[in-house]
């Protein structure tokens, strides 16, 4: 057994389990997975672990800069990550599987190393063979490496890391010309070059490898972008991402390429051509315990002197943190130290309860059995119509909880450039039935209203009121109407929409509402942001005018809480003291 599969096996199986992350976990399940798949029908890649060997002899041949004189070891996760990235092959031509390599994983785990060293290896020794037949390798004329960084300063650090490295290997000045400004290639030419927002010059050129460094300090994706305009002009182009989780997460173009790709490990998303792995602390690990450190920081399975130094530093900075009770200072070790994603908002609405509200969430099949035959309102938010627009339901149990409900509409022909820029599985979404597709390229009304109508004849919802903003909703609202239903219209001012937005939040921490777990909704929640006026009012938004972290479904239910407040029940303490609900 090859030592790729073999360190799968022992993530999945072995020792190693309690060590790992989840993601970590489903990225080896994965290769053992597609190890099964080679040579059955529709699957046209293989392992090939001699081309993963010639990565690991390359790291060899490269001289730490820690520790002068001493040649790079690779530690099993490292290896296993660099294996599948460069061993995994098209079966008939040989090209790498991998177009995409994302790792996320916490500060002091080799990063500038690991993509010094890639970038190396293309520059010096990558090559294109057919599997198993190293003899015949094609190196790769003018090999060109891009470091694309999110500005000048971080790209020339990025260079210069690639540059010290490769001056302190004998192995790489014997191949490349390494001067103060460049990086060629002595007989094959090619070079590396540096790509931020503050290129003039951004023609894509023809890259054999694009490095993206710290994708998560990028605001936009608009350098990404440019650079990977050009993957395709070389037979097996590699993009290859390194990056520690960041702050604002909802926000950054990271955090959404994080759930896209993690939807891939799920089996949620099939793409073969994306090689992801994520190491952090789990959902629900305490942070004050030592022993889950590691999920995120894997040098600490092997205590030598380079591990013990970084537990020393990991360690202090936990004190430091937490001791002093900065929120600054926590979240920078949660993000840096433990690779968790956290929110660096205070108007982040959802702040602190975004855990709470998804523990509140259950089945659609139990949220229909709790809900069936209650009064409740609707509310809609119907937006642009080439939009998202969302309908949603509230109303209140019998045990004094607030039971809520949304769905989004969005036009097929904007499914494809929404997922783009919004990095949401919206396809994915419509099959769970969370959202609807409808035809054509604005959003068909009709589809709204035969919504509302079948749900409330499946759940025997008693609601008729519905709830709405005035913007771009005269017309449906008159047609509702005719239906029997009764318009209210719900100005999108704080005085209007202050009281039940801060309800809302209060139900949450209180437990007191029960959802019926769309990621969608939770989705939308996580985007909003409060604008709070001279007098504490406040109402939902999203952090930019024109932002694609859309707050449509969070909006719809706000418009129906107004109305539904004059129904909550009043006499809470009878309710908890007759046992029909409890915190």
């Amino acid at each position: 057994m090859d030592i790729i599969t073999r360190y799968a096996r022992d993530v999945v199986y072995g020792d190693l389990k309690e060590l790992c992350c989840k993601w970590e976990i489903l990225a080896c399940k994965r290769h053992l997975y597609d190890m099964q798949r080679q040579g059955l029908e529709g699957f046209p890649y293989v392992f090939d672990i001699t081309r993963a060997e010639r990565i690991f002899r390359s790291f060899s041949l490269i001289n730490r800069l820690d520790v002068p004189g001493q040649n790079i070891e690779l530690e099993d996760w490292q290896a296993f990550d660099l294996g599948c990235i460069f061993g995994w092959v098209h079966k008939d031509t040989g090209q790498r599987r991998f177009k995409t390599a994302y790792t996320r994983i916490a500060r002091g785990h080799a990063k500038t190393t690991n993509a010094a060293g890639v970038a190396l290896y293309v520059m010096c020794g990558d090559g294109l063979y057919p599997p198993g037949r190293p003899e015949l390798v094609e190196y790769e004329l003018q090999p060109e490496v891009v470091v694309v960084a999110v500005d000048a300063i971080q790209a020339n650090i990025a260079f210069e890391d690639i540059k010290s490295i490769g001056e302190n290997s004998k192995a790489v000045t014997k191949r490349l010309n390494i001067k103060q400004s460049y990086i060629k290639h002595k007989t094959r030419g090619g070079n590396v070059l540096k790509f931020s927002k503050d290129t003039k010059n951004k023609d894509g050129g023809r890259p054999s490898l694009i490095i993206l460094e710290e994708w998560h300090a990028h605001p936009t994706s608009a350098v990404r972008d440019v650079a990977v305009s050009s993957k395709g002009k070389k037979k097996q182009c590699l993009e290859y991402i390194i990056t520690t989780a960041g702050t604002d997460a909802e926000n950054k173009p990271c955090f959404k390429d994080d759930n896209f790709y993690k939807a891939i490990l799920e089996g949620a998303v099939n793409q073969e051509d994306i090689f992801v792995m994520v190491r952090e602390i789990d959902d629900g690990d305490d942070p004050h315990n030592e022993s889950c450190w590691v999920k995120a920081n894997p040098f600490f399975r092997k205590m030598g002197d380079y591990a013990k130094n970084l537990y020393s530093e990991v360690k202090s900075q936990y004190e430091t943190a937490f001791n002093s009770g900065d929120p600054a200072k926590i979240r920078e070790f949660m993000i840096k130290r433990m690779n968790r994603w956290q929110a660096d908002s205070e108007a982040k609405y959802m702040s602190g309860i975004m855990d709470i509200w998804k523990d509140l969430g259950v089945s659609k099949e139990e949220f229909a059995r709790l809900t069936k035959g209650i009064k409740g309102y609707r509310g809609l938010d119907l937006s642009k119509s080439i939009d998202l627009t969302a309908d949603s339901f509230v109303g209140w149990l019998a045990d004094g909880r607030l039971a809520v409900s949304a769905f989004g509409f969005i036009p097929d022909d904007a499914v494809a450039k929404h997922e783009h820029t919004d990095r949401v599985p919206y396809k994915e979404w419509a099959k769970e039935g969370r959202c609807q597709i409808t035809p054509g390229a604005v959003t068909d009304y009709s589809f709204i209203k035969s919504h509302i109508q079948e749900t409330e004849a499946e759940n025997k919802w008693n609601a008729k009121e519905i709830c709405f903003d005035p913007y771009n909703s005269s017309h449906f609202m008159q047609d509702m109407e005719k239906d029997g239903y009764t318009p209210v219209e719900i100005r999108q001012g704080v005085q209007t929409l202050s009281e039940p937005t801060k309800k809302l939040r209060e139900l949450i921490l209180q437990k007191r509402v029960v959802h019926d777990g769309s990621p969608l909704l939770t989705w939308c929640l996580s985007n909003a942001v409060e604008v709070i006026d001279n007098n504490g009012n406040i109402k939902l938004s999203k952090k930019h005018k024109d932002d694609s972290q859309r707050i449509d479904l969070a909006a719809a239910v706000i418009n129906a809480l107004v109305r539904a407040l004059d129904a909550e029940p009043l006499d809470i303490n009878k309710i908890i003291q007759s046992g029909g609900w409890s915190m």
